[in-house]
């Protein structure tokens, strides 16, 4: 994908819900997909809700989900959003349908804001129809797969059981052919080996990479442990970075070392994964339904759900239908047990459903404590900034921009690998 570039971002004002700051939309044109990863969190964890929702979003859907956007951007004074096509998968709603959504949502917002596009996909499906359209509207593009095809096909399989990546190299291929920049978003696969993963994203030709932590229940994160070692995502994720700092492919945008990089130094986080900022973003389902963080999922039936919908609410209803979602797009406080902790403001936690339990509910430390910790730690050593620096520096921004102000716009996991630099 090409640059997604930071944009300002407010946490939600009180009683008005995420409407400061909101300036992405996940439209979820698909519930449904024609993969079957092991570890979704839509289909294979907690969540079965998706279950009752249409196939596919139909028109009228769609078209109230652009005038909520639009209203959104009158009352707000917002000049541009982003537009997430996402799902399931997205491409299942096929490449003149998508074309169309993009001419009706740009007419819709004329006048008001600019509206710019978005695809997660798992190109199993892309085909010049879809090029074609992907470069009229200027799409950015991110690709899910999660290394060669010994790795990736341990995982995201087909309804049938059978690999995905050939499949999904034959639509990289046709992005490159049509010269259509994208990234590659990746789950961690502990025990696998980092660095034939990682130099296969960088031959196949793309401009980023968002490296993502498994969102799995605390029991499989032991056994995984017990299996791989203590820091088994670490361990995958350390390699990659010395390659990736020793390599000179700086320029390929690594968005969870920038990232960790930029909080080391004392800044904000881009990423709702790292660091606990402001969420900019809300999800917007096939009926219609209006949902907050989506990766709640994983952690039980119906967290997502708000009882509100594009039909008859606004985005800025969601702090009254549900305090949850509201809290956590302001940023939740911090876990009582990563107070002491010296990266405490810079982890921030962790990713906020890596935090679940059912019995402390978000009052836990990231499931990936350990892992985050040492990853922290290498960073910073070859870095060379201490946690007092990183302290040192904190305070001497807040002194320079004083007050709230435009806070960090948090790229959603959902669409990590969309931007090609270092703000993505």
């Amino acid at each position: 994908m090409t640059d997604l570039a930071p944009a300002p971002g407010l946490g939600p004002a009180p009683g008005l819900g995420p409407a400061p700051g909101l300036r992405q939309f996940i439209v979820k044109v698909a519930s449904r997909c024609n993969l079957n990863c092991s570890y979704c969190y839509v289909y294979n964890q907690a969540d079965s809700t998706w279950q009752d929702r249409p196939a596919r979003m139909s028109d009228g859907t769609f078209e109230a989900t652009i005038e909520r956007i639009r209203g959104h951007c009158s009352s707000s004074g917002l000049g541009d959003v982003e537009i997430i096509f996402h799902g399931g998968e997205p491409t299942l709603i096929g490449a003149q349908r998508f074309s169309s959504m993009c001419r009706k949502a740009g007419e819709g917002l004329a006048g008001v804001a600019q509206a710019r596009f978005s695809i997660q996909t798992n190109a199993t499906r892309l085909s010049p129809a879809w090029i074609t359209a992907l470069r009229e509207h200027d799409v950015l593009v991110g690709v899910s797969l999660d290394g060669p095809k010994e790795v990736n096909d341990r995982y995201r399989v087909d309804r049938k059981g059978g690999g995905s990546h050939d499949r999904v190299a034959e639509g990289i291929a046709l992005l490159r052919a049509g010269g259509v920049p994208f990234g590659i978003l990746s789950v961690v696969a502990p025990g696998a080996d980092p660095l034939a993963v990682h130099r296969h994203f960088v031959d196949l030709g793309c401009r980023s990479v968002s490296y993502l932590l498994p969102a799995i229940a605390r029991e499989a994160a032991r056994e995984l442990r017990r299996r791989h070692g203590p820091t088994p995502c670490a361990d995958f994720l350390i390699p990659i970075f010395d390659d990736w700092w020793w390599s000179g492919t700086l320029e390929l945008s690594i968005r969870e070392f920038w990232n960790i990089g930029r909080v080391i130094m004392g800044g904000t986080s881009e990423l709702d994964s790292i660091g606990n900022p402001p969420l900019p973003f809300i999800t917007v389902e096939t009926d219609g339904s209006i949902h907050g963080l989506d990766q709640l999922r994983t952690c039980e039936e119906g967290m997502t759900d708000t009882a509100l919908s594009v039909h008859d609410a606004d985005f800025r209803d969601l702090a009254l239908a549900s305090p949850l979602h509201a809290e956590v797009m302001a940023g939740l406080p911090l876990p009582s047990g990563c107070r002491a902790c010296p990266e405490a403001s810079t982890c921030g936690g962790g990713y906020v459903p890596h935090r679940y339990s059912r019995e402390r509910q978000f009052d836990n430390p990231s499931l990936w404590c350990a892992d985050l910790l040492a990853l922290f730690a290498h960073i910073r050593m070859r870095m060379g900034v201490s946690h007092d620096e990183t302290l040192r520096r904190r305070s001497a921004l807040a002194v320079a921009h004083p007050g709230p102000g435009p806070g960090p716009r948090a790229q959603p996991l959902a669409l990590q690998a969309a931007s090609g630099d270092s703000s993505a």
